[in-house]
């Protein structure tokens, strides 16, 4: 099955032990002498506090402290952008979501702590939340941080939008909206801290060990080499572990203290404290000639942030920058606005708004087919970005496009099922772009025996990334994977950022392959065991894009760019049967891992469409159950079918482009679409709870809100 590197499906590192509970998770581990943390949160979404009563904790069993803001000894507010989210909420300030916390309190037993958290007095006087955007900018709206509510608006403009849809053959004006969804990992955030030296350890399964490493830094006071953030197995993320969850606190009981400490949340704790993928608003006019072909794109997006900016600013501008899929538009005008409330903090999950976008252009591209006589296949074909277009952000596209290919590679399946089948399109950045330098690096260090450690900045979270270092350095050097042991350290020379924006294997394999290459070099004049001390070094940097509205001929905003199709087939009675997913990787450096990445993703992406949702009520969630998030359950999952396809471009390593969020990027616009087909009815909110695929219905039911009959679709 292609070997043993750079295209075989080498079995995942260290599988065999995360597969029968071998490997260590942070809630695993054990220090001597260690001390446990329970934290403290808001009760109420806004509300003044007006005292902390620790007194009843402290005099319980087992208890040693208390810790609130009065203990931080250096800043108190953190943010991967905006340093607007405190590690505590201080007596006299104004908590902004259920999820803020008061004290963290250590004890001798996780048990002990627990129980003396709940015995925590807090005194508040309850203000009324803010919890929407609507509300949060209307004149008067009280403010939830000192700079007001709205904290950050992403506007282009190429071209007349307004002369060019009076000017179109065929209009489409819908207002589409998604719903807050929790990211639903396995693992629970948890921390475990040990005093070492002059500082502290930070065991962390955290998406950015140098992020986390700057910012812990930062809140205890002390230079960052102080701080050394080992990144143990995570179970899970899909963005959801990129801010500091309770890596701060930990870190801070544990240097007043002098002992270990660990902390693990609680899942109800969990679903409270991180943030959730963005509800958006999204207000399209679409207009089409005669022959279907797009003439121009207008999009207002408003999305609740809720209370902390996180990366919400971020995904915003991805939203607006993805407005109008992949595809052709030769006038765009297009505003995102990022909104504050006292809701639960919306950041990045999987797919970074641009799932949102993808529901809303496909949506508006199935009205728009009907209204010419076209089928969801020939309107695409017609319209689809190729080498030389630009993109909606005017990004000329290079050869390294491959969303035709993907589009190409479905068309029998769609069209010999017409008359039960949806199609939709996706393109999603690889990189974070934008300006922004994007990162990778390895270090590879030989060992005695003939062994080697394979080290990098980037997380593994599931994704298989150490997998496909070990098959990069196998590829390069000839050295078997056994012989590699691969992992991620603040205090190495291998800082890359944030593990987020599909970027890992597209930057890490690079860098992988330019330390490899430098190894395999000194290989030829000696043997492994001659090298035994030295280490090599890979770095790759990649610095072509621009900020958004950058005045150049061809703003570079990204990288690179994953492309997908996806075509979900229906049975008789409205129930999804199949989903064909062709997805152009640019390189598959492990298909098998690749192709379990996009069934994974499309399994994501079906519940999105059907059934996920974290409603909340004047700021709180309504539940925190894990049965009543709507996860798609496994007797609910159809058959899923891969197509991998490569057009490799040469920004990523061996031609890689990422997969990790292009998987869902259509998979809800398609089931929209195939709903379309079975009902005649065009979905405009997800969930889509009222379809006829939704677990637990059978039959078609009428249309609900958010949703337009074909009759009146026309």
């Amino acid at each position: 099955d292609g070997g043993r590197g750079v295209g075989g499906s080498e079995p995942r590192y260290r599988g065999l032990e995360h597969a029968v509970g071998a490997k260590p998770y942070v809630a695993d581990m054990r220090a001597p002498g260690m001390r446990h943390g329970a934290v403290v949160l808001a009760l109420h979404p806004r509300a003044r506090v007006l005292a902390i009563d620790a007194g009843p904790a402290l005099a319980m069993a087992g208890v040693e402290r208390v810790l609130t803001a009065a203990d931080v000894p250096g800043d108190r507010f953190v943010g991967l952008i905006v340093k607007d989210w405190p590690v505590f909420v201080a007596v006299g300030e104004t908590t902004r979501c259920v999820g803020d916390v008061l004290a963290l309190v250590v004890a001798d037993t996780q048990f002990h702590a627990r129980q003396a958290a709940k015995a925590v007095r807090v005194e508040v006087d309850a203000l009324s939340p803010v919890t929407s955007p609507e509300a949060a900018l209307a004149p008067g709206a009280p403010a939830i941080h000192p700079g007001g509510n709205l904290l950050e608006v992403t506007a282009f403009a190429r071209g007349d939008v307004e002369a060019a849809l009076a000017a179109s053959a065929h209009v489409v004006r819908r207002t589409f909206t998604t719903q807050r969804i929790e990211h639903a990992f396995l693992e629970p955030e948890a921390c475990l801290v040990v005093p070492e030296d002059d500082g502290v350890r930070v065991y962390s399964q955290g998406q950015g060990v140098h992020d986390d490493q700057v910012q812990i830094a930062a809140v205890l006071g002390v230079a960052r080499g102080r701080v050394m953030v080992e990144l143990v197995s995570n179970g899970g993320a899909f963005g959801g572990k990129e801010d500091l969850s309770v890596q701060a606190q930990t870190a801070l009981a544990a240097l007043l203290l002098g002992a270990p400490v660990r902390t693990v949340l609680t899942r109800e704790q969990s679903i409270l404290l991180h943030p959730k993928r963005h509800p958006l608003t999204m207000d399209y006019a679409v207009g089409c000639d005669g022959d279907g072909q797009l003439t121009a794109v207008r999009a207002r997006i408003v999305g609740d942030t809720g209370a902390y900016a996180s990366v919400g600013a971020k995904v915003l501008e991805r939203a607006a920058g993805h407005s109008c899929g992949p595809y052709r538009v030769p006038v765009v005008d297009v505003e995102a606005k990022t909104v504050y409330t006292n809701n639960p903090p919306s950041g990045a999950m999987r797919g970074f708004g641009v799932c949102q976008t993808a529901f809303a252009i496909e949506g508006c591209l199935d009205l728009l087919a009907e209204r010419v006589g076209l089928d969801g296949y020939d309107i695409r074909e017609r319209n689809i970005l190729a080498p030389g277009d630009r993109f909606a952000t005017g990004q000329i596209m290079t050869e390294a496009c491959g969303i035709r290919a993907t589009l190409a590679a479905v068309r029998d399946v769609y069209k010999a099922n017409a008359g039960r089948a949806g199609i939709a399109c996706g393109i999603k950045n690889t990189g974070i772009g934008n300006g922004l330098a994007d990162i990778g690096r390895v270090l590879i260090r030989v060992l005695p025996a003939g062994r080697l450690d394979v080290l990098t900045g980037f997380t593994e979270m599931g994704q298989g990334l150490f997998t496909i270092l070990r098959q990069v350095v196998h590829e390069e050097t000839g050295i078997a994977p056994e012989a590699m042991a691969v992992g991620a350290r603040s205090e190495l020379a291998v800082e890359c950022g944030m593990t987020t924006a599909s970027r890992a294997t597209a930057l890490a394999t690079m860098a992988g392959q330019r330390a490899a290459r430098k190894l395999a070099a000194d290989l030829a004049g000696a043997p492994l065991a001659a090298l035994a001390g030295r280490e090599y070094q890979g770095e790759y940097v990649c610095d072509i894009t621009v900020a958004p509205g950058t005045k150049v001929d061809n703003p570079v905003t990204h990288m690179t760019f994953g492309y997908a199709t996806q075509v979900v087939l229906m049975d008789g009675d409205g129930r999804i049967e199949k989903v064909v997913a062709a997805h152009d990787v640019g390189r598959a450096v492990n298909p098998l891992a690749c192709a379990q990445q996009i069934e994974g993703a499309v399994h994501m992406g079906l519940g999105y469409a059907l059934s996920e949702e974290l409603p909340c009520r004047e700021g709180r969630p309504v539940s925190t159950l894990m049965r009543d998030l709507g996860i798609l359950k496994a007797g609910d999952t159809p058959e899923v079918e891969v197509i991998l396809i490569e057009v490799r471009d040469p920004v990523g390593g061996y031609g890689a482009k990422g997969v990790g969020e292009i998987g869902l990027v259509p998979t809800a616009a398609a089931v929209a679409g195939a709903m379309a087909v079975f009902d005649g009815v065009h979905r405009t909110a997800l969930p889509m709870a009222d379809a006829p695929a939704a677990p637990g219905r059978r039959r078609p039911g009428g249309a609900a809100a958010g949703s337009e009959g074909r009759r009146s679709a026309k």
